[in-house]
């Protein structure tokens, strides 16, 4: 099995960490730093699934499609933050010596609405989503650490393809040390990791906590319960679908199991924020809005969480003249 896994982050490294364990052929499209520490120290993989390390010979990296050899891919997977979809796609697209009919494309990414984009470019039954409640943290360069784990890596297709086509990736990824599984019903999953998202990486970021003290204090939760509600009236007037039929019911797993899951854990949020980096916020409650907009419903809970994230992340892009 051939595959080429496009953007290096904490998510990136710790999927390819997986499937070198498993003895897959992989490649990494990465920037060049990334790369740099790669091919001179290899990939290195820490934290609660335990140690693995893979030496720069068993694997590929590169700083742009121009380095690539011709070859065919079994599978692309785009593991680059949901503002990048667009361009990822665009790039990917152009490069048809990579791909054939066979080819998957499965997006491991945060938020709503980047197989839309991608299915601009390619046919639907090629575009695969990943939803990953595990916690992946970028220590160095070339170093992932595993840090919580909340349920096991699902991957589906929203446009009803073949799941047959990605037994054999969730199979590799499942050997490499990380749960995964097919699923029929990513969709529900997606939305699922919506209302996780939404409500607890925002405020994670705004306030600098981890997600355990957020639903551990009576004012924040009154916040993310606020939030959810929105969600949930988007999803039901939007025709989509989720696993659970009132917020009430999503509550009660979001505060037993869910959260202290991942009561330690930081948002990637925050950890944007804080490297004063663009933060995923628009393809999280951003997304959200934009739905709701459409349908007319309001949703101030998730605009005034989105608001003050896009001050804090204008505020580090500002011109220093403008601060």
């Amino acid at each position: 099995m051939k595959v080429l896994i496009y953007g290096a982050g904490a998510v990136g490294l710790g999927i390819a960490s997986c499937l070198l364990k498993s003895k897959t052929n992989v490649d990494i499209i990465a920037r060049e730093t990334i790369v740099a520490a790669l091919c001179s120290a290899g990939l290195v993989r820490k934290g609660i699934f335990g140690n693995y390390s893979a030496p720069p010979q068993v694997f590929n990296a590169y700083s742009s499609f121009e380095q690539l050899p011709p070859q065919l891919y079994d599978y692309i997977l785009v593991c680059t933050k949901s503002f990048d979809s667009l361009p990822a796609a665009q790039e990917i697209s152009q490069k048809e010596y990579l791909f054939d009919q066979t080819t998957k494309i499965v997006l491991f990414q945060n938020g709503w609405g980047n197989a839309e984009i991608f299915t601009s470019f390619f046919e639907s039954a090629r575009i695969f989503n990943a939803r990953v409640i595990t916690g992946f943290s970028r220590t160095k360069p070339n170093e992932v650490t595993v840090t919580v784990h909340a349920d096991a890596i699902h991957i589906g297709s929203l446009f009803g393809a073949e799941l047959a086509d990605v037994e054999n990736l969730c199979e590799f990824i499942a050997n490499g040390g990380i749960p995964c599984q097919t699923t029929p019903d990513i969709e529900k999953d997606l939305w699922a990791k919506m209302l996780y998202n939404c409500a607890l990486n925002p405020l994670g970021a705004i306030l600098d906590v981890p997600y355990g003290a957020l639903a551990a204090n009576s004012l924040t939760k009154v916040l993310m319960n606020a939030i959810m509600g929105e969600i949930f009236r988007v999803i039901a007037a939007s025709g989509y679908r989720t696993h659970w039929q009132s917020p009430t019911d999503f509550l009660e797993v979001f505060y037993k199991r869910l959260v202290p899951d991942t009561a330690k854990h930081k948002s990637s949020t925050l950890q944007d924020i804080l490297a004063h980096k663009k933060t995923e916020i628009d393809a999280l409650n951003g997304a959200v809005i934009q739905l709701a907009q459409q349908h007319k419903i309001p949703v101030p809970y998730n605009l005034a969480v989105y608001n003050i994230v896009k001050f804090l992340e204008d505020k580090h892009h500002a011109p220093e003249s403008a601060k």
